[in-house]
């Protein structure tokens, strides 16, 4: 194997021997250099060699490391006229290719990544959910109250916390639906801090006022509709998740999607 890779490296340089190679000693030089490697070939090999010479030049340009400040302009540029000195175009291809193999690699090992990335969170949400059925809301009201001067939306709840953690704000899933339509008429996130926490196995009833120029405040249900609550989110004493069931974002579903559709197979 050693052997016929050697003999492989032996004829590929004894093939480049008497081609014309790129003149890397300045811009200049390499332009005229250029004229030379591409003398005599057809459009297509002159096409070829193009998009060839664009991967391996902006490459070694790193334009990102420019903008970075991490390399001047100046340096970047010898650094890229270093590495075009003394290849032919059939060098520039090689390269070329090698570049792209592992521009491949390196983008599908970045999706394989963000694939395993996401479907964890979807994984860690349903398993979420499970502990949060833990935190119930056995009672739920939604209703319109007016005051002195305004009418404003409110909300009732009752809820027990089952879990074996003390809670300082939890997140809710309001829905207000209809029985016949499987389509509800308002859905919509909403939080509430708990002053004082709630301990494990204690309960409470809150009632919270709504911010009367949100949403809540522009519903309009038929009578017969029906509010359900359901939390998806608890925090700690610490004010940090305990759980968070709110899974993957309507964004996130459709990257994975894509992903795996261009990705996962490969």
């Amino acid at each position: 194997m050693r052997r016929a890779a050697v003999l492989l490296l032996s004829a590929i340089i004894l093939t480049g021997c008497g081609k014309p190679k790129l003149d890397g000693s300045s811009n200049e030089a390499l332009q005229k250099s250029i004229v030379k490697v591409v003398a005599g070939m057809s459009d297509e090999e002159k096409n070829q060699f193009k998009e060839n010479f664009s991967v391996v030049a902006m490459t070694n340009l790193d334009l990102r490391a420019i903008f970075a400040g991490q390399t001047t302009t100046e340096l970047s540029k010898l650094n890229l006229l270093s590495s075009l000195d003394g290849k032919t175009a059939d060098e520039i291809g090689v390269e070329a290719n090698r570049i792209l193999l592992e521009r491949a690699q390196k983008q599908h090992d970045e999706a394989v990544a963000e694939i395993n990335a996401l479907m964890e969170k979807q994984k860690n949400a349903q398993i979420a959910k499970n502990y949060l059925s833990k935190f119930s809301v056995t009672k739920s009201a939604f209703y319109m109250k007016k005051d002195k001067y305004y009418v404003k939306p409110y909300i009732d709840l009752s809820v027990t916390n089952g879990t074996d953690k003390a809670i300082s704000r939890v997140y809710f899933i309001g829905t207000i639906a209809s029985p016949d339509r499987p389509v509800p008429w308002f859905t919509e996130r909403f939080n509430y801090e708990i002053s004082g926490g709630l301990q494990p196995g204690e309960s409470a009833n809150w009632t919270l006022e709504m911010n009367m120029f949100s949403d809540w405040a522009k519903i309009q249900a038929p009578a017969g509709a029906y509010f359900t609550v359901e939390a998806y989110r608890i925090d700690g004493a610490d004010k940090q998740p305990i759980y968070n069931a709110s899974g993957l974002t309507e964004k996130e579903r459709n990257r994975l999607q894509d992903l795996r559709s261009r990705f996962a197979a490969k």
